[in-house]
């Protein structure tokens, strides 16, 4: 995986052909994103850091509405 944009990751969770899920265990909360069965993104967030990943093909699952 690799870092993506936040925007991207948006696109990704709103994406209504795509599942997501919440995990959390104290400071930290990791939100993962599915098409399918397949894992194409997550959110990592601990204490006030935040990053966003994407699998590396990760451009084909993006819609292209504008905010």
């Amino acid at each position: 995986m690799k870092l993506i944009m936040k925007t991207e990751f948006d696109n990704l969770r709103e994406n209504d052909n795509h599942c997501y899920d919440i995990d959390k265990n104290g400071d930290k909360q990791v939100v993962k994103i599915y098409s399918g069965e397949l894992l194409i993104a997550k959110k990592i967030t601990l204490k006030k850091s935040i990053r966003f990943f994407g699998v590396s093909d990760y451009q084909k699952y993006l819609t292209n509405e504008e905010p």
